[in-house]
């Protein structure tokens, strides 16, 4: 059976929710300290119906699946072993609700005679990839963070360390091409795309050496894919500085430094490691050591591990240690409201710095960005016309660092809603099907595509398609940047 984006059959659905129910029941019996807070969990999630449904399914799964010694021991056993009867049946109950609304939803006429149900959502940006927020302490960091992902759970004050674990939170990537599809199609929603950020504390000199918590923060940022470096650019007498004065200069060259120090030190002992594993003919140890031995000159130099012409085996080979330098950085100007437009004598130091590295430079105002993030509509756009600016620092940002990470946006655009899609650089249509639902990409067949350029200069979709700008492009076809796409695939 052939069906176009986009959903599972309504029978498919009601199938998998019959088989939670059942796993409910199994779980339940077998293990319900499990069942009662993995499944309650899926349900309380914001999402839609159909995610919910995934996502209990999913959180029975992992209750089902055998699970190590250690995990159980730390799960408390009622005295009968058995959970709340109570919870139990709730958790039953809400599972053959949703059922009952799929089925209801796939027989909605509203939806024409394709079968539509809502695909669980697997988001590259959201799930895959992450950038860290870094600087020193009171630099804004935390103010920037919650402005950003329109959240107030990272810890804001005027004293240093006052963010200790990391808070993570997503941005709206705000893509004026999506608006625009939405408005010529008449969407009832528009759903964006996210990135993920994370709140890391500031690091301090020394924290190589473990100052200021350092060697925690440092892990923190290991296990991120890029980095955003805020730099102070902005006097106030009132909020504190670690080194009682602004000179990005040396701000910069803190954190820059610390982060070489520690590559340094883990590099010299993997060096001292790999020579034991190419004695044991250990897989990979040569190719690492020679990697390696390219990386480290550059950072006795005082240059970033990025900066060193590597080729792709090299790359490869180093690609575990997730050395700090390695990472992509944007710089983030914090300046004064009254500089966000034309930047400072500050900025222009960070703009220098930034080009010497070959990284990218903006400018925001934290706290410029945290009145924004309250506005909306005419209000947002009045206040962003008295400071100057057409877009906040924040929205510059974000997309900025969508495109550090290598990533593209394609679009799906209907009457019910126009959706932003995340891929990869280099995806093909298979691929990039697949990040709507696994069974689009294991049952492709080919993608209905459209330029965004096309679709707009012709207003619809048939438009397009009675101009000859509508193709039919096949497995190989690499998706580009803002194509509107239409996908066949073969259903179960």
């Amino acid at each position: 059976m052939q069906m176009m984006f986009g959903g599972a059959s309504s029978s498919g659905c009601s199938r998998k929710t019959a088989g939670v129910a059942v796993a409910c029941i199994v779980v339940a019996v077998s293990q319900p300290w499990q069942l009662q807070s993995s499944v309650s969990d899926a349900f309380l999630a914001p999402s839609s119906q159909q995610t919910r449904a995934n996502l209990a399914s999913d959180a029975l799964v992992g209750a089902i699946a055998p699970q190590p010694a250690a995990k159980y021991e730390q799960q408390p056993r009622s005295s009968t072993g058995f959970a709340s009867v109570a919870a139990v049946a709730a958790s039953v109950a809400a599972v053959l609700a949703v059922g009952s609304s799929l089925r209801q939803r796939s027989n909605n006429p509203a939806f024409g005679n394709r079968t539509v149900a809502q695909p669980r959502v697997v988001a590259v940006s959201r799930k895959a990839l992450n950038t860290g927020i870094v600087g020193l302490p009171n630099v804004g960091k935390s103010t920037l963070f919650n402005a950003l992902c329109d959240k107030g759970v990272a810890e804001a004050a005027n004293y240093p360390f006052c963010t200790i674990d990391p808070n993570t939170g997503a941005a709206k990537v705000t893509d004026k091409r999506l608006e625009k599809l939405a408005e010529l199609a008449s969407s009832k929603k528009i759903i964006p795309e996210f990135i993920e950020y994370v709140d890391i504390a500031g690091l301090v000199k020394g924290a190589s050496k473990g100052e200021g918590l350092g060697n925690k923060f440092l892990g923190n940022i290991r296990s991120v894919n890029n980095i955003v470096h805020v730099v102070r650019c902005f006097d106030d007498d009132d909020i504190i500085h670690v080194s009682d004065s602004v000179d990005p200069e040396r701000d910069i060259e803190t954190i820059t430094f610390e982060l070489i120090f520690a590559d340094m030190d883990q590099i010299e002992k993997r060096l001292a490691k790999s020579e034991k594993d190419i004695r044991n003919k250990k897989d990979g140890a040569q190719e690492e050591k020679n990697a390696l031995d390219k990386i480290l000159p550059a950072l006795v130099a005082g240059k970033q591990a990025r900066s060193v012409e590597l080729t792709d085996e090299d790359k490869e080979a180093v690609r575990p240690l997730m050395l700090l330098t390695m990472k992509p950085v944007i710089f983030a100007a914090n300046v004064a409201e009254e500089d966000l437009a034309e930047g400072n004598a500050y900025v222009e130091v960070v703009r220098k710095l930034a080009a010497e590295t070959g990284d990218k430079a903006v400018i925001v105002s934290a706290a410029c960005e945290a009145e924004l993030s309250t506005l909306e509509g005419e209000d947002k756009a009045e206040y962003l016309e008295s400071l100057g600016v057409e877009e906040s620092g924040c929205e510059t940002l974000v997309q900025e660092t969508y495109k550090l990470l290598g990533l593209r946006t394609y679009f799906t655009v209907g009457p019910q809603e126009a959706h932003a899609w995340t891929i990869k650089d280099g995806d093909l249509a298979p691929q990039a099907a697949g990040v709507i639902h696994t069974d689009f990409e294991k049952g492709f067949i080919k993608a209905e595509t459209i330029a965004y350029e096309d679709y707009v200069e012709h207003k619809t979709e048939e438009a397009a398609k009675a101009a000859g700008k509508v193709r039919i492009e096949g497995k190989n076809y690499e998706v580009q940047e803002a194509d509107v796409l239409h996908f066949m695939f073969q259903g179960k």
